[in-house]
Parts: C-alpha cells; sequence; structure tokens
C-alpha cells in the first residue's frame, strides 16, 4: 500500500503541463542536458551516471560506452523524475557502433523504454533491472529477423488473450530494422490496456501488467501493497544494456 500511495502522491503532483488538453505533447528531454532524469546503474547509487553512460551530445540523449574498458554488468536505467498513469509516448532511438567489450551475446543492438517500473528509490544497489514492464528494443543484425518493440517482463507478467503469460520475452510481429536508421518507439497505456507501435503502426498489445509474486523484488513491492499486483502506472526509464543507443524527442501525452 505504502508503494501504491507513493506512485497516487507523485501522480497528484505531476507538473501543470501534465494536467494540459490532450492533444498536448510533453516533451521528457530538452535536448540540452539530462535535467528531469536520474540514473540507476547496477552496483552503483541512485544518481551516480558510472562513467558518463548516460550523456547529451548534439541534441541527441546517447548512452555511451568510450570511457569502459569492460561492461562489468553494469546495466542501467535513467529515470524520469514522475511516475505517469494513462499515456501516450513516443521517442525516436537507433544503434550506433560497436557493443561494450565484456557485453553478453544478447544484448547486441539491444536497448528498452521500461514502463510501470517501481519507485526508483527502492531499487537495490546491485539489482540489474527494476520491476517493471520492459517494451524491447532490437536492431537487426544484417541478416535474418529481429523484432522490435517486443515485451519483456522483469519482475512481472500479463495477460494476452486472456491467458496468463509467464514467458518472459514475447515478440512484436514489427519488421526488423537493421544498420543505424532512426526508428520511433511508441506505448499506450490506458488503464490496464498496454499497446506498442513501431512508426505508428501497432505491434503488440496486452491487459493486466502485474507483479510477479515469484520474483524476490516484485513480491517485497507485493507485500508493500497489501497484496495488490496489478500495475496501472509508474516511472518510465530508458536502459543501458551495453550497446551504444541514442534517443531523441522524447514525449509523453497524458490521457485523462
Amino acid at each position: 500500500m505504502k508503494h501504491l500511495a507513493t506512485i497516487a502522491l507523485l501522480a497528484l503532483a505531476l507538473p501543470a503541463a501534465a494536467t494540459a488538453a490532450e492533444e498536448d505533447w510533453i516533451q521528457l528531454f530538452n535536448g540540452k542536458n539530462l535535467d528531469g532524469w536520474t540514473p540507476k546503474i547496477t552496483n552503483c547509487k541512485l544518481g551516480e551516471n558510472f562513467k558518463d553512460t548516460f550523456r547529451v551530445e548534439n541534441g541527441v540523449l546517447r548512452v555511451s560506452y568510450d570511457k569502459y574498458t569492460e561492461f562489468g554488468g553494469h546495466f542501467g536505467h535513467l529515470f524520469y523524475k514522475t511516475p505517469f498513469q494513462s499515456y501516450r509516448f513516443r521517442a525516436e532511438y537507433r544503434f550506433v557502433g560497436e557493443q561494450c567489450p565484456g557485453g553478453v551475446g544478447w544484448a547486441i543492438r539491444n536497448s528498452g523504454v521500461m514502463i510501470h517500473c517501481q519507485d526508483p528509490a527502492t531499487i537495490r544497489e546491485n539489482q540489474d533491472f527494476p520491476v517493471s514492464i520492459e517494451v524491447q528494443l532490437l536492431g537487426g543484425l544484417g541478416k535474418g529477423e529481429r523484432t522490435t518493440g517486443n515485451l519483456c517482463t522483469p519482475g512481472t507478467n500479463v495477460m494476452m488473450d486472456a491467458k496468463l503469460r509467464q514467458e518472459h520475452c514475447i515478440n512484436s510481429k514489427s519488421k526488423t530494422f537493421d544498420g543505424d536508421q532512426w526508428v520511433t518507439i511508441g506505448i499506450e497505456v490506458r488503464g490496464t490496456h498496454v499497446k506498442h507501435l513501431v512508426n505508428g503502426d501497432t505491434v503488440l498489445e496486452y491487459d493486466e501488467p502485474q507483479l510477479d509474486e515469484r520474483d524476490q523484488d516484485a513480491k517485497a513491492l507485493i507485500e508493500l501493497a497489501q497484496g495488490q499486483k496489478i500495475l496501472k502506472g509508474g516511472w518510465i526509464s530508458l536502459q543501458s544494456e551495453s550497446h551504444p543507443v541514442e534517443f531523441r524527442k522524447v514525449e509523453i501525452q497524458p490521457i485523462k
């Protein structure tokens, strides 16, 4: 209950722009700096931007590893300052360069937008991923198919076609995007219904995102919420998983 109450109180404290007419989009990234965003990187304290992983250059929010000698399991998430509930989210991203030495094979050209995240202040220092719903971003490998806008579920489950889905990742029906082209990821949250969009096309839908009691971090959140599992909102973060990626035009449109 404490966790849910925190979300509710912070939601009430959103900037005035967040209550504007539905047609208004709010820019979450100002193109100049990381104001409004806080990093949480594995084995680092909240707010510590290990080796300048997240930075702004030439108007682009970059996830960079040029100051790393080895990845070392430093999975990172850059959190926006306030939680959201019903909304449309949109961002442009692209993968660039080579993977950081020491990154695992599945993380090549791999990142994500995490929604319904737990309060970043509750994340353990050595926790790799926040309890959340991951809208997975994947770049093509130059051969074969590799969809983007997929679903991954660290500490969570969803309902799809009236069935509880407990797989960690479920692929979308998107096209494959090779090279360093910009791709637009869209997310629509209406109550407990979630939709993923890629370049404006719906590629995946599901309902009732919920905490998974099999996960120890999620189990602790369930206890705080006095048994409540269903997630109706939370924090949003951008992910760093060892491959350089760039984001631009990160924006949200609250839905009343």
